[in-house]
């Protein structure tokens, strides 16, 4: 069974003990909820400077390249970070890798006031100048290293929760995303509108310190991490991958999740701007916010109800539908369908995620955990630049005047529709088969089956007990 062979990739690269036994600290699940609070303030703050930096550059330059590069960007540190990400939580507290997470956050912030206070906007608006793309990196670095607390919050899951309340945690986890979701677009969009860039640093900047703060406060009860000297960091990469190579299945799950953002580096690239071709900027953070309430509820629908006996089969069967979303929400250049899409899109993200988060904590062991997160964070993470780059030029240059020229109008017409947009609406549709035949194949494979078997007879790992020192504090407090 693939849980016999796990612990010993784990081994190798922690002394922490570890047991099959599901055990959680008394005061875990109350821990859970301040940490999931905290780090939700963390990623609304993030997510706000990084929407408004997305909002601004578009309506600055009216390019879809540029959004399409900024958003691929992103996606590439994140791809280029994740493994490394995982290292650091699987070897330091998860309190101090969010501390330490949250100071880098900061300090780009502050980076990005100072470059936007001192260089004139005419040279930090020309996409052809080093100081354009040096503002938008540090903004994308201070959002990026967040991605760094996002694993470890993970990880709490499975130090802090019950393993049969972790699909309902992830859940809540979803549910919490939803929120900042819908927070941060509509503040962003309201902000580059009545404030401009300057003053939306400003807040994200403020923001962000008091997230720290309160963070310091927090207690984690958890294990010591106890580490080698002699041990090299490619050991501590080697395990992770060991353990997604040990579990059956696990490894095609990533792949598959790899294959999928693909299609989700098309959101990436053109979803902002065929919403800000159909509304104005201010208008467009309000859609935003109001269809994010699909996170709540479908955050709150797995909270609640689970995702079911087999975790990766809802998922795959989700996956089919967000790609029918997908397909048909540009169908016409409607505002109400765009927003209808997007409300029932998000509605459907929660479960998908959480569907991969519950199989990861079950089947893999604790001490590796963060390695393995990391790791398909890396890979999944990889697709949607590719896309994004792909994409955003192409339609900038060949999609969008194709399908506005009358020979693209006689072609696709009876199917798109007329208006502004029919170009991307092209693209949503192409990328929405493709996501439908991507689960559906995947639904029919041997690594599915086996993945499935796999979690289903895989004993929960979690950590023996808590550290004492740790413990002994007021777990939870703030």
């Amino acid at each position: 069974m693939p849980q016999d062979e796990l612990p010993a990739a784990g081994a190798e690269s922690s002394n922490t003990n570890f047991s099959a036994a599901t055990v959680s600290p008394p005061t875990g699940q109350r821990t859970f909820m301040h940490v999931l609070v905290n780090t939700a303030l963390a990623n609304i703050i993030t997510s706000y400077l990084w929407f408004a930096l997305t909002f601004w550059v578009y309506l600055e330059t009216r390019s879809v390249l540029a959004t399409g590069l900024i958003g691929g960007a992103y996606m590439l540190l994140v791809a280029f970070f994740g493994l490394f990400f995982g290292v650091l939580v699987d070897r330091y507290r998860k309190h101090a890798v969010m501390v330490g997470s949250t100071l880098v956050t900061v300090a780009c912030f502050a980076l990005s006031l100072g470059l936007f206070m001192l260089v004139p906007e005419s040279e930090l608006m020309s996409l052809t100048g080093i100081w354009f793309w040096l503002f938008a990196l540090v903004i994308l670095i201070g959002a990026v290293v967040e991605q760094l607390r996002n694993i470890a919050l993970s990880t709490t899951v499975t130090l802090l929760v019950p393993a049969e309340r972790r699909a309902n945690a992830n859940g809540l986890v979803g549910t919490v995303q939803g929120l900042a979701f819908m927070i941060t677009s509509v503040f962003s969009g309201l902000s580059i509108g009545m404030l401009g860039m300057g003053g939306t640093i400003v807040i994200a900047l403020l923001a962000c310190v008091i997230a720290l703060v309160h963070l310091l406060f927090l207690k984690i009860p958890e294990p010591k991490v106890v580490r080698a000297e002699e041990r090299e960091s490619f050991a501590e990469i080697r395990a992770g991958i060991a353990a997604v190579r040990t579990t059956q299945g696990l490894f095609a799950l990533i792949l598959f999740t790899t294959f999928n953002n693909l299609t989700g580096g098309v959101f990436v690239a053109l979803m902002d701007p065929y919403g800000l071709t159909i509304f104005t900027v201010e208008v467009w953070g309000i859609v935003l916010g109001v269809t994010a309430t699909g996170f709540l509820i479908g955050g709150g629908l797995v909270a609640k109800f689970g995702l079911g006996k087999n975790p990766i089969r809802t998922m795959l069967i989700l996956v089919i539908c967000t790609g029918v979303l997908g397909a048909s929400f540009t169908i016409r250049e409607w505002w109400w369908i765009y927003a209808v899409g997007i409300w029932l899109f998000m509605m459907l993200i929660p479960a998908v995620e959480a569907a991969e988060q519950t199989v990861i904590q079950k089947v893999v062991p604790y001490a590796v955990q963060g390695r393995v997160f990391g790791f398909a964070m890396t890979f999944e993470a990889a697709a949607a630049p590719i896309t994004a780059f792909m994409i955003a030029p192409l339609a900038e240059f060949l999609i969008i005047p194709y399908m506005k020229s009358e020979s693209g109008q006689q072609s696709w017409g009876w199917l798109l529709g007329s208006g502004d947009a029919r170009g991307i609406a092209l693209v949503f549709l192409i990328s929405g088969i493709a996501s439908i035949v991507l689960g559906l194949a995947a639904l029919s494979t041997r690594s599915y089956r086996r993945l499935s078997l796999a979690y289903e007879t895989a004993v929960p790992s979690a950590p023996v007990e808590p550290d004492a020192e740790s413990e002994s504090g007021s777990a939870g407090a703030v």
